[in-house]
């Protein structure tokens, strides 16, 4: 957590404690900030900039997008929150030499993408706005709240074949959790601040989840999962994976890592060859791949 986060969390746990339900108010910006904006890393700038891109217009926002290679498979990559599309540099080369092509983009507010706000529905909507244009998807990568945005897309009718998350969860409670434990909430703070979560989105908590909980309501029977995440990630609790993963049974492959945290996931070996093995050959490819590396695997 940042400087200024860390001042910010100890002046609420301050408000909060005289006023739960002023300081639950005074939590939400602070839960949708999107600063600092993520830098491109050394190591992927030449990908960052070798990118076809374009900015598309969506919901009022405009968004940057990039393409890499002229396969005839798609690809689309959903970074996370404070993340930005350069992160998958790596999986981006590896899927234009499998044959790809890759798209991807900076949410509003992220990355090279103008605006200070944003949430999960911009995320879905440049995802089907995309598929309008550049679809059908082969194949969805979405890493930690990007891959929660994604799962959301297809169960709001993106049409994808298969879908990666990495390090992501199903229903919106796990950043609940992730973000008042940060903060050191309260349970009656918590409670404030869920309520004017709810009232920004203008969902009661049954309208959101119908719509965003990809737990209670599993993605479609078509669909192929897989689902990776780092057992000793501190970010968001590898728990929320082995959820995912039951909630979608047979047609959902597990890979659980060990010592690569939330981020360098995207770039470890053994994650990047699971990916690569799923989208040739979906959930069994995914396993026998997985099963002959030390990952943990479950099917």
């Amino acid at each position: 957590m940042s400087t200024t986060m860390n001042l910010a969390a100890g002046g609420l746990r301050l408000v909060a404690a005289a006023s739960p339900a002023l300081g639950g108010r005074i939590a939400l910006p602070l839960f949708f900030s999107t600063r600092p904006r993520m830098r491109v890393r050394a190591d992927d700038e030449a990908t960052h900039h070798a990118a076809r891109r374009d900015v598309i217009h969506v919901r009022g926002r405009a968004v940057h997008t990039y393409q890499w290679g002229t396969g005839t498979r798609v690809a689309l990559l959903m970074h996370g929150w404070h993340g930005r599309a350069s992160q998958f540099a790596t999986l981006v080369r590896d899927l234009v030499a499998d044959g790809f092509r890759v798209h991807a983009f900076d949410a509003p507010a992220h990355g090279d993408s103008p605006g200070a706000r944003t949430d999960a529905r911009d995320w879905i909507a440049i995802a089907q706005a995309l598929a309008r244009t550049e679809g059908p998807f082969d194949l969805i990568v979405g890493h930690s709240f990007g891959a929660f945005a994604a799962l959301a897309a297809i169960r709001d009718g993106l049409d994808a074949r298969r879908i990666v998350s990495i390090a992501g969860a199903g229903g919106v409670d796990a950043f609940h959790a992730q973000f008042a434990r940060t903060m050191g909430l309260s349970a009656s703070a918590r409670a404030a601040f869920e309520a004017a979560f709810y009232r920004r989105l203008g969902m009661d908590r049954a309208e959101a989840d119908a719509r965003f909980d990809s737990l209670a309501h599993p993605l479609p029977t078509a669909t192929e999962l897989l689902v990776i995440h780092d057992a000793g990630d501190r970010t968001l609790d590898a728990d929320n994976s082995l959820a995912l993963h039951a909630a979608h049974g047979e047609r959902s492959c597990l890979v659980l890592t060990k010592g690569l945290g939330h981020n360098r996931l995207l770039v470890a070996d053994e994650v990047l060859d699971a990916v690569l093995a799923f989208a040739a050959g979906g959930v069994w490819a995914a396993g026998i791949r997985s099963s002959s590396t030390r990952t943990g695997l479950s099917r």
